[in-house]
């Protein structure tokens, strides 16, 4: 499919993190390099074979943040002037906070669990997807970064990586529970691409 062409809210958006933990960066980091990471499902507690394109989706997620390259502009005060001048910085690298609606099963720090992630010093290659409609794919495929997954459906993809740094929990007494999961830029964002059907 192409980019999305219209007006519409992102309710079918998704997130999800490469398992691998000696990932790195693609050589090649366009569309078809990072899709290659994104190529089999796993579910939230399936053994990991590190094998290439395995990877987990984030469920349960409540909000998400801004997503993209920070701004990089600066106030400068200017002597004189009834205003500051903007010029160009360094733009710092930002976190990407997730608000999740927590269920403890799927964040228990055991082996193939995404809890034994958090906070393990490796760096993930995570896919973010901005999709209006939920893809028509089946079984493995359905989220993955394919033409029979993502490319069913008009979609927008941006990678990057990143390390699951911390997660806290929120316990609510009058709604679900929720827990917000912190996740640091490592590289570049890269995107928008989209994934097309062959």
């Amino acid at each position: 499919m192409t980019h999305i062409s219209s007006i519409g809210a992102g309710l079918y958006s998704d997130l999800a993190v490469c398992r691998d933990p000696s990932f790195t960066v693609p050589g090649t980091p366009d569309a078809a390099g990072w899709a290659a990471l994104f190529v089999t499902a796993l579910d939230y507690n399936e053994a990991n074979t590190v094998a290439a394109g395995e990877f987990t989706r984030i469920l349960n997620i409540r909000e998400f943040p801004q997503m993209g390259v920070p701004p990089n502009i600066v106030n400068v005060p200017n002597y004189g002037s009834k205003t500051s001048r903007q010029i160009q910085g360094q733009s710092d690298s930002p976190s990407f906070e997730v608000t999740l609606n927590f269920v403890p099963e799927f964040w228990q720090n055991t082996t193939n669990y995404l809890g034994k992630m958090v906070g393990d010093g490796n760096m993930y290659g995570f896919r973010f997807a901005l999709l209006n409609s939920e893809p028509t794919g089946s079984g493995d495929t359905k989220w993955a970064t394919s033409t029979a997954g993502l490319g069913t459906v008009q979609n927008s993809l941006y990678y990057w990586g990143g390390k699951l740094e911390a997660l806290q929990v929120n316990p609510q007494l009058t709604d679900s529970n929720t827990a917000v999961l912190t996740i640091s830029i490592q590289t570049d964002f890269y995107g928008a691409f989209t994934q097309a059907p062959a």
